[in-house]
């Protein structure tokens, strides 16, 4: 039975709504997996298709649940396990996925790599997010800080920050709440509201310009940028 609807001055019918509804549905279905295709992607930098890392990513998803399962583990692998080069003091900096792996260690930029790539090697979308922060959280110098957005089918887009914790800082994986490691605390710090499909230029830059550095060359030389500048 067809039930007739006026709109505007031609007659519709129910089942034609109910088609056209499915059209729509079907081009929002398409240009969402579209969108979320570049966040799947394998790079020179986030080499997901790394024999160390596709290891890893299926060892991490063995007898999970689900998708949000395996995501958490893959952020707490990378938080708890992987040291970051400042904290832990460590004269080696890795900036490609699988380097981060084999060396166990990376700056917040480098980790977010590796936990993008244990993601994606899982078909689960990961991309990348930025703060700019006090170094020292007490005004300038600023610095950028990178660290994921995940996405998970239950709850769309979901950050995260595998840093590593310590004392004062305690990021964790309970979505939909996020609990990341730092809090905006001056006027000149923010965080950006975008999720870019490949870590942006001025982070590769600074990891590669020390790549045979030391910690602490690097720590004085991290990546900045104005927050009301447009990041590339």
């Amino acid at each position: 039975m067809q039930y007739r609807v006026t709109w505007g001055a031609q007659p519709f019918y129910t089942s034609t709504i109910f088609v056209m509804i499915s059209v729509l549905q079907n081009v929002w279905r398409n240009s969402m997996n579209k969108s979320l295709a570049q966040y799947l992607t394998n790079t020179d930098i986030i080499n997901w298709q790394h024999p160390s890392i596709i290891a890893l990513s299926k060892t991490l998803a063995k007898n999970a649940v689900d998708k949000t399962e395996i995501a958490k583990r893959c952020f707490e692998y990378v938080r708890d396990n992987i040291r970051h080069t400042y904290d832990y003091k460590v004269d080696k900096i890795t900036l490609i996925a699988s380097d981060v792996l084999a060396e166990t260690t990376g700056y917040c930029f480098a980790k977010s790599h590796l936990l993008a790539a244990l993601l994606r090697a899982n078909d689960i979308p990961a991309g990348f997010c930025y703060q700019r922060l006090s170094l020292n959280d007490d005004g300038e110098p600023y610095t950028l800080h990178g660290f994921n957005a995940i996405y998970l089918e239950d709850f769309g887009w979901y950050r995260v920050d595998p840093r590593g914790n310590k004392p004062g800082v305690n990021a964790q994986f309970s979505p939909p709440e996020e609990y990341l490691a730092f809090t905006i605390n001056f006027e000149e710090e923010c965080t950006f509201p975008e999720i870019w499909p490949e870590p942006i230029a001025p982070v590769v830059e600074a990891l590669t310009r020390h790549k045979n550095s030391g910690y602490d060359d690097v720590w004085c030389d991290l990546p900045d940028i104005q927050w009301k500048s447009t990041l590339g």
